[in-house]
C-alpha cells in the first residue's frame, strides 16, 4: 500500500518563482514530492485543467472584533473563517483587540476563547495596542511576541484606538527592540474630525460624506508621517489598505531611500469607488461601501495597478470587516441613518479577494499567475513569519488551492458563506474561481461546498518577519 495520503495529479503548479505541469504528493499534511509520475496515494485528485497553487493567505481579516457605537459585526471564527475557505484561503490573521485599560495578554487570551475550535482554517493573531503603558511596552509585547504573535497594529485615527506622535514612536521603538513587525492605519485624525464636523454643519451627512470626510490627503499626510516615525526608530513598517496614488506614492519614496517601509492594499482599491457610496440618489445603500480609508476613483485603480507591478505593494489583503446592512447593529440602524458617523466602518470582502485579483490582475494582463501567487500567498507567508506555508514544494503544509482560471462567476451573496447580509460586489462577473480548497491534506472545500469542521484549523504561531529579521541580523527565510 501506499504511504502517499493524497496526489494531485494532471494540474499546472504555480507558486511566486516557478509554473510547471507536475504532480504534488502529501503525507501526514505536509508535501513531499512535486514531480512527474510519482507513486498513487491512497486518495488521488484529478486536476487536469486547474492551475494548483498554493492556498491563500489573507493576513488582514477582522473577526469577532469589538465595535464602538453599538455596532455588532457579522462574521465570528466559524462564518468568517467558511467564507475565507469558499474563497480559496487556508490561513486567515486576524486582530486581538487590546481595549484601552486592558492588558494585552488577556486581550489575546480573549480573542483565543472565541477562536478555539471555531475555525476552518488556520489562523493566527495581529495584535492591536491601544494603550502603550510601560507596562505594555516593556513586558506583555516582548513576552508575546516571543510567543509567536510577532506583529502588531497601531491606528493614527478612530476615537478609541488612535495613538498620539509620541505614542507611536515609543511603540515602534518597543516593537524593534523585540523584533515585532509594526502594521500602521494612515488616517489624520484631526483633518477628519475636522471635515466631519464641517459636512455635518453643512447636513452632508449622508454615507456618501464619508467618502468627501476621508480625502487621500489625510492618507498621504498619516502615511509620510509614519515613514518619518519609522525612519527615525529604525524598524520595519507596513502601511496597510492603501487606497490611491497619494499614500502609495509615499511608500514608493521611501523604498526608493533605503526605508523599511512596505505596503499593503486591498480588493476595494482595485473595484470600487467612491460614487458607489452615494447608493441610489444619497440613499442608505450607499452605507454597504462604508470603509476606510474610503474607496477613491477609477484614476486611484490605475495608481493602485502601478504600486502592484512596481513592487510597492507586497501584499494583497481583503481588510475584511463585516458589518450587516439590515437591523438594529446595521449600516441602516436608526443611529446610522443620522449620519455617515455613526455607519458601521467596514465591508465584507474575505471570499473575493482572490477571484477578484485574478480577474482583474492576470485575466487582464496586468500581472503574471506567478505574481498572483505571491501577492494572495507567499509575500504574506514570508513577512508574516508563517515559514511552512505559502509555496508547492516538499516541506510546506499542504495547503493548496486548485483554481479554475477560465471558470466565469457572477459574485452573489449566495455563494460567500460570511455572516453578512449583502456583498459589495453583487452581480459583478469574474474569470477566475477556486474548485478545491485543501488544509494540511485534507479537502475542506469542493465547488463551493464546505466539507470539514469547524474545529479544522490550527492556531499558528509565528516567527519575526522577514524585515525583522534583517533588521536584526538574524536568517530571512527564503
Amino acid at each position: 500500500m501506499s504511504n502517499l495520503d493524497l496526489v494531485i495529479r494532471g494540474g499546472e503548479v504555480v507558486t511566486a518563482s516557478d509554473r510547471a505541469h507536475a504532480d504534488v504528493a502529501v503525507r501526514n499534511g505536509k508535501i513531499v514530492a512535486v514531480g512527474i509520475d510519482l507513486p498513487r496515494g491512497k486518495e488521488e485528485i484529478d486536476a487536469t485543467g486547474l492551475l494548483v497553487m498554493p492556498g491563500g493567505i489573507d493576513s488582514h481579516v477582522h473577526l469577532d472584533q469589538p465595535s464602538g457605537d453599538g455596532a455588532i459585526m457579522a462574521d465570528g471564527f466559524e462564518t468568517g473563517t467558511r467564507s475565507a475557505i469558499v474563497g480559496g484561503n487556508t490561513t486567515v490573521i486576524p486582530f486581538a483587540l487590546q481595549a484601552r485599560g486592558s492588558s494585552l495578554r488577556d486581550a489575546v487570551a480573549e480573542y483565543h476563547a472565541k477562536a478555539d475550535g471555531q475555525s476552518y482554517c488556520d489562523y493566527g493573531f495581529h495584535m492591536i495596542l491601544t494603550d502603550p503603558t510601560p507596562s505594555v511596552l516593556g513586558q506583555e509585547l516582548p513576552a508575546l511576541v516571543a510567543k509567536g504573535y510577532t506583529s502588531v497594529k497601531v491606528f493614527m485615527t478612530y476615537d478609541d484606538m488612535v495613538l498620539n506622535d509620541r505614542e507611536l514612536l515609543e511603540v515602534f521603538d518597543a516593537a524593534g527592540e523585540c523584533g515585532a513587525l509594526v502594521m500602521v492605519h494612515c488616517e489624520g485624525y484631526d483633518a477628519i474630525r475636522y471635515m466631519t464636523e464641517k459636512l455635518e454643519k453643512a447636513d452632508k451627512i449622508a454615507p456618501y460624506y464619508h467618502a468627501v470626510s476621508r480625502p487621500e490627503s489625510v492618507e498621504r499626510e498619516a502615511a509620510h508621517r509614519a515613514i518619518s516615525h519609522a525612519e527615525l526608530t529604525g524598524v520595519p513598517i507596513m502601511i496597510v489598505h492603501v487606497s490611491g496614488r497619494e499614500a502609495m506614492e509615499q511608500i514608493r519614496w521611501a523604498r526608493n531611500r533605503g526605508l523599511k517601509i512596505m505596503g499593503e492594499t486591498c480588493t476595494q482599491y482595485i473595484s470600487l469607488t467612491a460614487d458607489d457610496l452615494k447608493g441610489l440618489n444619497m440613499d442608505d445603500s450607499g452605507s454597504k461601501y462604508v470603509c476606510s480609508p474610503p474607496p477613491r476613483d477609477p484614476e486611484s485603480w490605475a495608481a493602485i495597478w502601478s504600486g502592484i507591478q512596481t513592487g510597492v505593494f507586497q501584499t494583497f489583503s481583503s481588510d475584511h470587516c463585516p458589518f450587516y446592512f439590515e437591523g438594529e447593529y446595521g449600516k441602516t440602524s436608526p443611529k446610522a441613518r443620522t449620519g455617515f458617523r455613526w455607519v458601521p466602518n467596514g465591508i465584507p470582502g474575505v471570499a473575493v479577494r482572490m477571484p477578484l485579483l485574478w480577474s482583474e490582475g492576470v485575466e487582464k494582463g496586468r500581472i503574471s499567475a506567478n505574481e498572483f501567487v505571491a501577492l494572495t500567498s507567499s509575500n504574506h507567508a514570508r513577512i508574516y513569519g508563517l515559514g511552512n506555508k505559502g509555496s508547492i514544494a516538499p516541506g510546506y503544509d499542504a495547503d493548496i488551492t486548485l483554481w479554475d482560471h477560465k471558470r466565469k462567476v457572477t459574485i452573489t451573496q449566495s455563494l460567500m458563506e460570511h455572516g453578512s447580509d449583502y456583498t459589495p460586489w453583487e452581480g459583478v462577473e469574474v474569470t477566475g474561481w477556486p474548485a478545491m480548497t485543501i488544509l494540511r491534506g485534507r479537502v475542506v472545500m469542493r465547488d463551493g461546498e464546505v466539507l470539514e469542521t469547524k474545529a479544522m484549523g490550527a492556531f499558528l504561531p509565528r516567527e519575526l518577519s522577514s524585515e525583522a529579521r534583517r533588521m536584526h541580523g538574524g536568517p530571512v527565510a527564503a
